[in-house]
């Protein structure tokens, strides 16, 4: 089995002209430590490739997890095109921030990867905003990838602590459970991990160690 795992980041820069965002990084450099601990081969892609943007407000708190590797990492990503598929991959990760609301759900290539994995029953985690991915896409049978299934994702409380209801372009939580998902929410900023066969949603980016954690655990177990 591949011990490589595709990770997919938003290349989104802006929520309104002034107002930065992009991708939260504690929920990419936890995960990417923790991967790489275990032994894994990291490869990362985003819709524009390149450097990636990260949230201003993500980098002001002090870190307690590994940083230089993880900063290097997000230098200069894969574009996401349609070379970039599941094979090479044995999981693929999608962390948050508020970037990935915006160019993750209509991106054709994310759909398309969700899709083969799902469908390829290889895993697939996401935390907080990451979640997002699934909200495009769609299985062969025409089915929604979140349709009946037990996900964690950023929820409306968290969102609204933060007061940004009204500049997203639609609230995640939400969205998940029109598409007939089943989101199981715990208090705001509380560690929350879903874990549903292959697939494995956090809440939130305190949910960052232990979204890798049952990551690394189906990739070296299976499900239970």
């Amino acid at each position: 089995m591949s011990q490589t795992i595709l990770v997919v980041v938003t290349s989104h820069d802006e929520i309104a002209p002034g107002h930065a965002t992009g991708l939260w990084f504690e929920e990419f450099a936890v995960p990417y430590a923790r991967f790489r601990e275990a032994g894994f081969e990291i490869k990362v892609a985003s819709p524009k490739g390149g450097p990636t943007p990260l949230d201003p407000q993500s980098l002001e708190m002090e870190p307690s997890f590994p940083t230089v590797a993880a900063q290097q990492a997000l230098s200069d990503t894969i574009p996401l095109d349609e070379n970039v598929h599941h094979g090479p991959y044995c999981a693929i990760f999608f962390p948050g921030g508020h970037g990935t609301m915006f160019d993750l759900p209509e991106n054709p290539h994310v759909q398309r990867l969700v899709t083969e994995f799902i469908e390829h029953d290889k895993v697939l985690g996401a935390v907080c905003h990451g979640p997002a991915c699934l909200v495009g896409a769609m299985l062969h049978d025409g089915t929604p990838a979140a349709s009946g299934r037990r996900l964690a994702a950023f929820s409306n409380g968290e969102e609204r602590a933060v007061d940004r209801v009204d500049a997203m372009p639609f609230l995640l939580e939400d969205r998940l459970r029109e598409l007939g998902g089943e989101v199981a929410t715990a208090d705001d900023w509380t560690d929350h991990v879903v874990v549903d066969g292959m697939l494995v949603t956090g809440q939130n980016p305190q949910s960052s160690r232990s979204v890798a954690e049952a990551m690394v655990g189906l990739l070296r177990h299976g499900p239970t």
